[in-house]
């Protein structure tokens, strides 16, 4: 075969790098077995293909690139030094190509795959530990990819694939999710050990009208959650500080630096007291929600239907 360039026609240097692609990539395989076996008999039988069409294959391969690839020596060929280079980066987007097989089937093995799973901030101390003690009881080898967030950031992880299911509140409602109310939890006013408030055990929500209060950050359903129960006991909160975390902002409670309406938390804090708000009713719903339409693993199905036999059991009492 003589070692010149190919008249035939060929993509221009300018195509599109996506057309390049789906030209070439069915062909890597094919490619990087004749190139292995230095035959293209042999490689036809090792990729279980006709040697006609192995041999179409190349000689389209080349016409594609517009280069030689190979040297033929009868039934023999070898590598050009073009053909060298370009195995190198074949071999290379080959093995990548395995990697991602291997792992993409890896996380949907029904014993050993993995969920990628969200939940609020307030929920990682205590709740999710205890859920996924129990759900690894009969499901021992699922691994987690666990991200702690708040509600609108989950939200948007599930649409962009980086979730499988997450724990949040408010439940959402949208069109493109699936969403299940699972439990309730109640909301308490949180007060300094020295506050005049801090004798009671129950109070009207009313009564903290002229209290400073420390909260979430805006976008948090938490802070939306905090802002309308103050509208609904007929004042607007006046915040001083606002945060990340339910624990932080207990921190700040006992500097006495405000009050909050937060979950209870997972362990006794010193320095604050929790009210019991008898008026309005203060509670959040905690749901699980999904990326509607989108298929499940057989990890992730077992793991959506632990969380659904958990209704109104979700919480530690």
């Amino acid at each position: 075969m003589e070692h010149q360039q190919r008249s035939a026609k060929r993509l221009s240097p300018d195509s599109d790098t996506e057309d390049m692609t789906m030209l070439l990539a069915p062909r890597l395989a094919y490619f990087a077995g004749v190139a292995r076996t230095e035959h293209v008999t042999r490689a036809a039988q090792e990729l279980n293909v006709p040697q006609s069409t192995l041999s179409r294959a190349m000689a389209r391969l080349e016409q594609d690139l517009g280069v030689d690839l190979f040297t033929r020596h009868g039934r023999t060929v070898s590598l050009t030094p073009a053909g060298r280079t370009f195995l190198t980066s074949v071999e290379r987007a080959l093995g990548e190509v395995r990697r991602a097989a291997d792992e993409v089937r890896a996380d949907a093995d029904p014993t050993t795959g993995k969920v990628a799973f969200g939940f609020l901030h307030t929920m990682g101390a205590e709740t999710v530990p205890g859920l996924l003690h129990a759900f690894r009881a009969d499901h021992p080898r699922i691994r987690f990819s666990l991200v702690q967030n708040y509600g609108e950031a989950m939200i948007e992880k599930l649409r962009a694939g980086e979730l499988d299911l997450c724990l949040t509140s408010p439940v959402p409602d949208a069109p493109d999710l699936v969403a299940r109310r699972l439990d309730e939890q109640k909301l308490r006013l949180v007060v300094p050990v020295d506050h005049p408030l801090a004798t009671r055990r129950r109070v009207r929500l009313a009564e903290a009208a002229d209290e400073t209060f420390v909260t979430l950050e805006p976008g948090y359903g938490l802070r939306r959650i905090t802002d309308d129960l103050c509208k609904e006991a007929g004042f607007r909160p006046r915040i001083a500080f606002e945060g990340e975390e339910a624990e932080t902002l207990r921190g700040l409670v006992a500097a006495g630096l405000g009050v909050a309406l937060l979950p209870p938390p997972a362990f006794p804090r010193p320095g604050v007291v929790e009210l019991t708000v008898t008026a309005p009713r203060a509670a959040r719903e905690i749901g699980v929600a999904w990326l509607d339409g989108h298929p499940d693993t057989r990890p992730v199905a077992a793991f959506k239907k632990f969380l659904l036999s958990r209704r109104g059991n979700l919480l530690p009492t």
